[in-house]
């Protein structure tokens, strides 16, 4: 794809190539990321950060990226603190913002509101997530760390082994990963869910057609025994009629390092797209497992300033510009590893 201009609205825009491309791009981000580099490649510019729906990493990180490209951030939180609640269009809404910004990210609750946003844009908008649609950003630094997890064990993407746990029917965040899996080969996929929250069929059928073995199971400790990632979800409490209807199915699947050590492979990754649920009813991912180094959760949310910087920086077409505008920091700076 032309990434220059471009919206970033879903993952079907990407082919392989695109991906690889991101990925460098986003690997020459670290000596920036990490605070050993300053670059104002984007001084005087401004992102446009609007969130109608709870988030903590996806806002702050997007915040972070553009901030660690030289831009400044200007953040819209909530429907009541918008002009949304006082009955303005998403058309209205695009209209004005696009003007006071040189791009946008978007979070919405409504399927397609996002898409729908970016027609009346006069900037490129990013999806940071729109209802249990997708979520293109996370699903790239979710690949993005799968690459960089088996590359230290020098595997690559093909021929992935794969677990995907919990919510997978309102979970867009493995909605989109799955999308993105079907441009790799000979990947085995395995869903791990409650019949009710299993992956769409549309989806898995997506990934047979691109030749990868996809089982569908509700047991949990077998279908960890022979991956490379074990990847949890929590149940995604705000996408059903009740929180009494999705206390149902919370804490169905735990994962904990007992289980982990007579399940799952020694090297065995775990991901998790945050946040976890770690109340007591819940608790997906044990507390126990923190010290466990193949807990990738935390080294996850960190690549996701790397892929959002990327983005960034391909869509405002500053890539090879970015070192130019670049020196070493001048203060304390401790000692931090990706």
């Amino acid at each position: 794809m032309i990434f220059t201009g471009s919206h970033i609205l879903s993952v079907e825009q990407f082919e392989r190539a695109d991906i690889e491309r991101i990925f460098t791009v986003a690997d020459a981000m670290a000596p920036y990321a990490l605070r050993r580099r300053v670059t104002r490649v984007l001084e005087g510019a401004i992102l446009g950060n609007m969130f109608f729906e709870p988030s903590t990493r996806t806002r702050i990180s997007f915040g972070c990226a553009f901030n660690l490209l030289g831009g400044e951030v200007r953040e819209t939180t909530g429907f009541e603190s918008s002009a949304i609640a006082k009955g303005e269009s998403l058309y209205d809404t695009a209209r004005v913002l696009s003007g006071f910004s040189d791009v946008i990210c978007m979070r919405h609750p409504q399927e397609g509101s996002v898409a729908e946003f970016a027609e009346a844009s006069r900037v490129p908008v990013l999806n940071g997530g729109d209802g249990a649609n997708e979520h293109p950003s996370q699903a790239l630094l979710d690949l993005y760390t799968i690459r960089k997890e088996l590359g230290s064990k020098n595997r690559g993407i093909d021929g992935l082994r794969i677990a995907l746990i919990g919510d997978l029917k309102y979970g867009r965040t493995v909605h989109s990963l799955c999308k993105l899996l079907c441009h790799f080969s000979q990947v085995h996929v395995t869903l791990v869910s409650p019949t009710e929250l299993a992956m769409p069929e549309s989806i898995v059928e997506e990934m047979r057609a691109a030749g990868h073995t996809v089982i569908v199971t509700e047991d949990l400790t077998q279908s960890i025994s022979s991956v490379d990632i074990a990847y949890s979800t929590r149940i995604q409490e705000e996408r059903f009629a009740s929180k009494e209807e999705a206390d149902m199915y919370r804490g169905r699947f735990r994962l904990n390092q007992s289980i982990y050590t007579q399940y799952c492979e020694p090297n065995t990754v775990i991901m998790h797209p945050l946040p976890r649920d770690s109340r007591a009813d819940a608790n997906e991912l044990d507390n126990d497992l923190n010290q466990n180094p193949n807990l990738a959760i935390f080294r996850q949310a960190d690549n996701g300033v790397l892929v959002r910087m990327a983005l960034f920086a391909l869509v405002l077409d500053v890539v090879d510009q970015v070192d130019k505008y670049a020196r070493d920091v001048n203060w304390y700076n401790s000692l931090r590893t990706l």
